[in-house]
């Protein structure tokens, strides 16, 4: 049994504002500690429910964020940018069979902490066939065309109540009650790792590969802070305005999906001036 974990920072625990995830800051050096400790977890929880391979693919910002050396002996790490598949790469490759969204959260213009999709600003809403989008609902479209299921996804308690959406089946854990975009009720990370692993434990028996699920075409629809920014994201093939700051493109996978998204994200995040966005 082969687990893909996609760690991502917003959801891990102790972590409430921009700094803890902002690489380079004193918080973020704090962080990373804790965030290391919520993937080591489900590593051993998966280990421990019979796994016999564990990849852990870092998915925040630089993609260098978790400590290699603090982790199981027995796992193997992907770490940097520049990949197909970005947050779920790996999973492209037939071997795996279930896969962990560790340290999500939900998606821009939703209720959560650092609540956002793929930019930490600028998006204000994503949609997938015009239901509200979060990063893990994207994702669990992209595996899915790979027969892949979500089987765990931490977070804070209502990226557990997104993830309910997607991936109904997923075991979940919530190191962190919301209060608001910058704040929480958190665990202690002795507390969060043990309530992981035991969830990933359980989540193991749930990682058995099934049939592709083809349910395209996906038509994506993205709204920014500024129109400025949804011009600029008309510079990518196929994407057009859809409305007010509003941009929209329509793919026959979602494999195409998630990768015409990052390149609206990328196009994006160039055209942000630093003072006015």
């Amino acid at each position: 049994m082969k687990i893909l974990i996609s760690a991502d920072m917003e959801g891990a625990t102790g972590v409430t504002w921009p700094a803890d995830v902002l690489p380079g800051t004193p918080q973020w050096e704090r962080c990373r500690t804790m965030f290391t400790s919520d993937v080591n977890a489900a590593v051993l929880g998966f280990y421990d429910g019979g796994a016999d391979q564990v990849l852990v693919n870092e998915a925040h910002w630089t993609m260098r964020n978790l400590l290699l050396e603090r982790l199981d002996e027995r796992v193997e790490m992907l770490t940097g940018r520049h990949k197909s598949l970005s947050m779920v790469e790996g999973v492209q490759h037939g071997d795996v069979d279930g896969i962990a969204f560790v340290g999500y959260h939900t998606g821009a213009g939703a209720e959560g902490v650092l609540a956002h999709t793929y930019l930490a600003n600028s998006i204000t809403g994503v949609w997938l066939n015009g239901t509200r989008a979060s990063e893990g609902v994207l994702n669990a479209h992209v595996v899915a065309e790979y027969g892949v299921p979500v089987v765990l996804v931490t977070g804070d308690d209502l990226t557990c109540v997104d993830a309910a959406g997607y991936a109904p089946d997923a075991v979940t854990v919530a190191v962190k009650d919301h209060v608001s975009r910058y704040a929480a009720v958190c665990r202690t990370p002795a507390r969060t790792a043990a309530d992981i692993r035991a969830a990933a434990k359980a989540a193991a028996h749930l990682a058995i590969r099934h049939e592709p699920v083809r349910g395209g075409p996906f038509t994506v629809e993205v709204e920014f802070d500024a129109e400025h920014l949804a011009m600029a994201a008309t510079v990518v093939p196929g994407v057009g305005p859809s409305g007010e700051r509003k941009v929209a493109y329509t793919s026959g996978t979602m494999y195409e999906g998630i990768r015409t998204f990052k390149a609206v994200t990328t196009i994006v995040s160039a055209a942000v001036e630093e003072q006015y966005g």
